[in-house]
C-alpha cells in the first residue's frame, strides 16, 4: 500500500495583545501615537511570564525584549504600512540632560528628555517606578518623553522641557497637553527626612509635596515588649514615616511652566500598589522589568 500524507492546516499565530494605558487629552490628537505599557501582554518568559518587559535585565533575553517592544509600537498605532515606526531611547542617568531629535541617533544618547517635531519618529522612555511624562504641542505638532526620577524631578526636567519646546517649536504653554503617567505614588514613596529640607530650599510648595504617614510595619508596634520604656502606655512616640509625592511635584511643574491645569492628565496607577498590573522597582526589590512611554507624530 502507498503512503498517504495528511493534509495539515497552517495555523496563523497571532501576537499577544497588550494591555496599554493612553492618556485622555492625548487621544484627541489624530496624529498622534503614544501610550504607557504595562506589565502585561508580552513574550518575555522573566518576571513572572508572558510579560511586556521592555527594558533590558539579567533576567530576560533581548529577543524578548527586541519582539515586545514591536508588540507595544503596533498597540499603540505607531506604525508606518507594515512596518513599525523607529524608536529613540537614551540611556537614563537621572538627570536634566533633554536631547532635541532632528534625525534617528548615529550614537547612543544619555540623558532623560527627548523632544522633536520630526514625524515618523517614536520618542521613548522606561520605568519601573520613576514618573513618565509625555508632552504634545497640538498646535505645533511637537512632542516630548520625560523620565522623572525624584534626581530629575528635583532637577525640574519637565518644567525644563516645555521651556525647550518654546526654544526649539516656539510652543505655547497653553497648547501644550501633558500626560503623567503610571508611577511610584505618595503611598507609597518612602523617603529619609533629610529630603524635605533639601527640597524646602528649591520649591515654595515643598508642604504640598511631603506627608508623614503612619508606619503600620514599625517595629514598635509589632514587638511592643522589646520596647517597653517607663512611659505610660499610649505616651511613645508615633511610628510616622516622610513620604515624597513625584507625581504631584511634576504637575506642579507643568503648572509653573505655563500648562493649564485642564490640559494635564493624570494617571491613578501606582506602580508599587499594582505589582499585578505594573512593574514596581521598589515594590519588587529591583528584580523586575520595565515599563515603557512612548509619543510620535505619526503625519
Amino acid at each position: 500500500m502507498g503512503r498517504t500524507s495528511a493534509k495539515t492546516k497552517s495555523v496563523r499565530v497571532r501576537p499577544p495583545r497588550p494591555e496599554i494605558v493612553q492618556a485622555e487629552n492625548l487621544r484627541t490628537l489624530p496624529w498622534l501615537a503614544h501610550g504607557f505599557s504595562t506589565r502585561l501582554g508580552g513574550v518575555s518568559k522573566a518576571h513572572g511570564g508572558k510579560t511586556l518587559n521592555l527594558g533590558i535585565t539579567d533576567e530576560d533575553t533581548r529577543e524578548a525584549v527586541q519582539e515586545n517592544r514591536r508588540i507595544f509600537l503596533r498597540a499603540i498605532n505607531a506604525v508606518q504600512g507594515r512596518a513599525v515606526m523607529p524608536y529613540v531611547s537614551a540611556k537614563q542617568v537621572h538627570s536634566a540632560v533633554i536631547h532635541h531629535i532632528t534625525a534617528i541617533p548615529e550614537k547612543p544618547l544619555t540623558g532623560d528628555g527627548l523632544i522633536t517635531n520630526l514625524p515618523g519618529v517614536v520618542l521613548t522612555v522606561r520605568t519601573a517606578d520613576c514618573i513618565p511624562v509625555l508632552l504634545a504641542d497640538r498646535k505645533r505638532k511637537a512632542v516630548g518623553a520625560f523620565h522623572a526620577g525624584w534626581r530629575g524631578t528635583f532637577a525640574r526636567i519637565v518644567e525644563k522641557g516645555v521651556g525647550e519646546m518654546r526654544a526649539k517649536f516656539e510652543s505655547e504653554p497653553k497648547d501644550i497637553f501633558a500626560a503623567i503617567g503610571p508611577g511610584i505614588h505618595r503611598c507609597c514613596y518612602e523617603v529619609e527626612e533629610e529630603f524635605k529640607q533639601k527640597w524646602s530650599a528649591q520649591f515654595a510648595y515643598v508642604d504640598d509635596l511631603f506627608e508623614e504617614v503612619f508606619d503600620s510595619n514599625a517595629l514598635h508596634l509589632k514587638f511592643p515588649l522589646l520596647f517597653l520604656t517607663q512611659r505610660a502606655p499610649g505616651h511613645g512616640a508615633p511610628a510616622m514615616k516622610l513620604h515624597l509625592d513625584l507625581i504631584e511635584a511634576n504637575r506642579r511643574q507643568l503648572l509653573d511652566a505655563g500648562v493649564p491645569a485642564k490640559n494635564i492628565w493624570v494617571s491613578d496607577l501606582c506602580t508599587s500598589c499594582r505589582t499585578d498590573l505594573l512593574f514596581s522597582h521598589r515594590a519588587e526589590r529591583g528584580k523586575t522589568g520595565r515599563m515603557m512611554a512612548a509619543i510620535g507624530i505619526i503625519s
